[in-house]
């Protein structure tokens, strides 16, 4: 269905308000972003943005979808640099911990977001996004019969937390060795592997 100029406006304003936000969440931080800065670099008024997000909060929670959504994609592109399908499980988690340690996302992605929404809802939404990837990926790992007989779920919550809070540290520590990631994750995935 095509959109009408008006729809059209409103979807480019709100793209346009969540890339500002993104800029100060990761460069100042939830606490000293104001909505009045993001509405003075729009070009709009404090009123306009409430118009397109509730509140602060809300608009945080758009900015930290889109940096999950970044994130996924490099874990898919990274993945795909092989064919070799435990190989492409190594490298897809070597890429979340690259996207999730950039910049412009570690802030928000791995410090604000656990501490600014409920601990349940940004499990949730890692669940839909990193987690749900990792499920995908072991599936069809197991499906080939490279991966042990076990319960994707436990097998996915585990490295899950592995690697989040593997980045959480490489982040605050600003020490991403890839070679070292590489290894890390391979010695991590390698007790999942059915031929050990």
């Amino acid at each position: 269905m095509t959109k009408n100029k008006k729809e059209l406006a409103s979807i480019n304003t709100t793209k346009n308000l969540i890339a500002i936000a993104r800029n100060h969440f990761s460069t100042y931080g939830y606490e000293k972003t104001s909505l009045e800065a993001i509405a003075e670099e729009a070009n709009m008024t404090r009123g306009a943005v409430y118009h397109h997000f509730k509140n602060k909060k809300n608009l945080f929670k758009a900015v930290l979808s889109l940096v999950q959504y970044e994130v996924g994609l490099n874990v898919e592109k990274e993945a795909m640099t092989s064919e070799d399908i435990w190989e492409q499980l190594i490298l897809g988690c070597v890429g979340f911990v690259q996207s999730a340690t950039l910049e412009s996302n570690k802030r928000i992605l791995l410090i604000e977001a656990p501490n600014i929404i409920e601990w349940r809802e940004w499990k949730k939404m890692d669940n839909e996004n990193s987690v749900l990837l990792l499920e995908e990926q072991l599936l069809i790992a197991q499906k080939n019969e490279k991966l042990i007989e076990f319960d994707i779920h436990i097998i996915s919550h585990m490295i899950s937390g592995a690697l989040n809070d593997l980045s959480i540290f490489l982040a605050e520590t600003n020490t991403l060795d890839r070679n070292q990631v590489y290894r890390a994750v391979y010695h991590l995935l390698k007790g999942f592997r059915k031929d050990g």
